[in-house]
Order: C-alpha cells, then structure tokens, then sequence
C-alpha cells in the first residue's frame, strides 16, 4: 500500500468536507477572477473573488460587488454552480457523480455522505443521496417554472434566466440576487415587495430547503401522516413553524403598518422567513426598528435545520437548549420531545454548538466595529449574517477593511461547514477510554 493511500485512509469524514468547500473555493476565486467574468471584462481582484466564492460556496449571500451589475452571465452562472455545490454539499454532488458513472461506494465514502447531510445512519444512504439529488432539480425545476410569469411580466425573455437564478438561489438558501441592474446595486427583491408571484414561490422554496433531507424523506414516506414522523423531523417543523409566525406577527403590528394589508401581510412573512437563512429581502432593513433588527439577528444565528440547504446553529439546537432549560425547571433528568427521551450527549453538543456561535459572533462584531469605528449593533447584525450564512446586510459589507471581510469569510465558512465539523477536523479522537476524575458537586446559579 503506497503512502498516498495510507494518508486518504486517515482522512476524517469531517476534513473530507472541510477540504470539499475549500476546493471549490479556490476553483470559484480563480473562475471569477477571469476577465470573461465580469461585465467589464476586466480581471477581478482576488479578495473581491475570494470573498464572493466563499460567499456562493458558503451559501450566504454577502456580497461587495452587486451580482447583476458587476459580474457577466459567465460569471453568475460560475456563482449558481458554486451555490448548488454549496447547497447540496461538495461530498454530496460528487458522490452523485460516482453514482451517475455506476462506480461503487465505499464504506468510507459513505461515513462521509452520512456526516455531509446528517443522516440518522449510514444504512441506506446510497439510497437517500439518490432522492435528496433528484428531489433538489424537481423542487428547483417547479420553483423556476413557478417564478417565471412574475419575472418574464417585467423583464421579458431574460426573466427567464432571472426565474432560473432565484429557484436555485432560494431553495440553497443563499439569498444571491441578479435584480441590481434593474432595480439599483444591492436592492434584492426590494422591487416585488407586493408581488405574490414572486415572493410566494421564494418563501415556499426557501422553507423546502431549510427544514432538511431528513424531513424530506419523512415527508415522502409518512404523507400526512404526522405521528409517524421521526421525532426529529417533528421538533424540525414544530420549531420552524413557530419562528416563522412570532416573527411575522411581530412585523405585521409593529414595523409595517404603514403598508396597504396585502403588501404588509407579504412583507412580513417573507421577512420572517429569510432570516432563517436565505437572505433575500423586500424592504429596506435600514428602517426596522431596533427590537426588530435585534430579533432578526437571534433568526440568523438559529438558522435552519440538519442537513439542509441552511446554515446556522440550527433549529434542533435551540430546540435542545430550551427543552433542558424547561427540563431543568421541571426538576426532571430527562429531554424529552413528543414522548422521546433525548441522549443527554445531544444537550451536550447543542450547549457546545450554541456557545461556540455564541462566542464567535461577539467578538467577531465587536472586533469589526473597533477596526472600522462602526456602531456595534450593525457590526452585529453583519457577523450573525456571515456565521448564520444568511446574507441579510446593513449596507456596510461593501464598506469594509480587508481584514474585516477576512472575519466575515472565516465566519461564513465556520457556518457552512459546523463548528462540531471543524472541531471534529482538527481534533479527532484517539479512541482511547479515558480514566474518570473522582466526582464532587458544584453550585450553579
């Protein structure tokens, strides 16, 4: 056995993916920084290049040139290819390539597909990559065909590629846009506000691609037949319904009153639904009030669900943070969800996820804000955006030092990957049983 393959072999399912994203990183940033790219057919910086790859890889949406005006077609295909890698996972698509060719997968192979996607087992994952593949190019060929009368209305023959655009870009949750050269540089879906055409079918694919592969395949299988759901895909819809319409009624009362109902209703179900993470927006962030920026900013870092298309720390971990919250003032031992215990090891990981998260978009704002001079609580909403993969911005992205946009890539890709994944990375376990310290009691609270 040569040393090549004795060093695959020790490759950790986690650092296959971590070195996945980054591949695609680098062949993005050196795509987009051809000539051939950019609308004015001049060569692209490398930071602007890298920071729109990872940005397209990573699913977030952060940008510092507008999509539609600055980068050619070639170009904004390069960055859906790069979205649809991202949305599906690297490990994924390639895997699916394998399939396509007939060759077999191997076992490592498939512990790999199992961490990409977050599979309860590696039993049948073959099996569930087939569906998760063909189930992503239906849901994005009907969410096309479904925007394209609200697009080609307004724009013509070239709404079709608009439709096209958006359908992948919101089912990958990236919040990527093409409406800069119609409707201003960095204006989003601002133009369609009222448009049901339009911002119902990204509402619905946004949700279809946040609420995970796992749900799906609970979905196709049970029906309508809710009870017997995994109990994961049952707190995964509980809580998705719920951050969808506390949010919505919050905006609704408070920051669009102003609008006519129909708009207003629009409004506020899509601004409720992108947070969590696609990024797109219909209204200027820049007037919400300040409790409703604080509570967009809580919907970024929660994100969406295990693999999914979404980013953040995820639905199921704020579901375990609040069960043990409720556990322990209940006086109980146990997590439980609809008449399921929980492993006490999954509180655990959600308290390690949640702080690292926690952590990370602290001092990340704060460190952003005493190198530019900006106010703190915008450097905040930027942070949640990138470590969230959301892509929702304040206006100051474009603003930023080098280093700055560094903090917001390593954030993006901290986000994408998984705290737990990059950890897992660099730190494996030695599988060695580790002798127990003798056990004494602590205060707490």
């Amino acid at each position: 056995m040569d040393m090549a393959t004795k060093k695959r072999r020790r490759l950790s399912p986690s650092l296959i993916i971590i070195l996945g994203f980054l591949g695609a990183v680098v062949i993005g940033t050196l795509l987009l920084m051809l000539p051939v790219s950019s609308r004015p057919g001049n060569m692209t910086s490398v930071s602007d290049a890298l920071f729109t790859s990872v940005s397209a890889v990573c699913v977030t949406g952060l940008v510092v040139k507008d999509t539609a005006s600055y980068w050619s077609y070639f170009g904004q295909a390069v960055i859906l290819v790069l979205i649809q890698l991202g949305g599906l996972g690297v490990v994924t698509v390639a895997a699916s390539f394998s399939l396509a060719a007939g060759r077999k997968i191997s076992l490592m192979t498939r512990s790999t597909m199992q961490s990409a996607i977050s599979a309860p087992q590696m039993g049948g994952i073959v099996k569930l990559t087939k569906f998760v593949i063909r189930g992503t190019l239906i849901v994005e060929t009907i969410g096309a065909i479904a925007l394209i009368p609200g697009f080609v209305s307004k724009y013509g023959a070239a709404g079709i590629w608009k439709a096209v655009f958006h359908s992948v870009s919101a089912f990958c949750n990236a919040g990527f846009d093409i409406m800069g050269a119609n409707t201003g540089a960095f204006s989003s879906l601002t133009g369609f506000s009222g448009n049901a055409a339009v911002t119902v079918p990204i509402m619905l694919l946004i949700v279809i691609g946040g609420i995970g592969f796992v749900t799906w395949d609970d979905v196709r299988t049970n029906r309508f037949h809710l009870s017997k759901y995994r109990m994961q895909s049952k707190v995964v819809l509980s809580v998705t319904g719920i951050l969808i319409l506390i949010p919505a009624i919050v905006l609704f009362f408070r920051d669009y009153r102003g609008l006519p109902i129909g708009e207003r209703l629009l409004s506020s179900l899509f601004q409720s639904v992108t947070p969590r993470t696609a990024g797109f927006n219909t209204t200027d962030l820049t007037k919400l009030s300040g409790p409703s920026k604080a509570m967009m900013t809580g919907l970024m870092l929660i994100g969406g669900s295990p693999g999914s298309t979404a980013g953040g720390m995820k639905t199921t971990t704020i579901a375990l943070i609040a069960a043990n919250v409720i556990a322990t003032f209940k006086k109980r031992n146990d997590i439980c969800f609809f008449g399921r215990r929980v492993d006490c090891s999954a509180a655990k990981n959600a308290a390690t996820i949640f702080t690292m998260y926690l952590v990370l978009f602290i001092l990340c704002g704060a460190a952003i804000s005493m190198i530019e001079g900006l106010p703190v609580g915008d450097c905040f909403f930027e942070t949640a955006s990138a470590i969230g993969t959301v892509g929702l911005s304040l206006g100051i992205t474009t603003k930023l030092s080098i280093i700055s946009k560094l903090i917001l890539m390593l954030l993006m890709f901290a986000g994408r990957v998984g705290g737990l994944t990059l950890v897992y990375a660099f730190l494996p376990s030695n599988g060695k049983v580790s002798s127990k310290y003798p056990l004494e009691s602590i205060t707490v609270g």
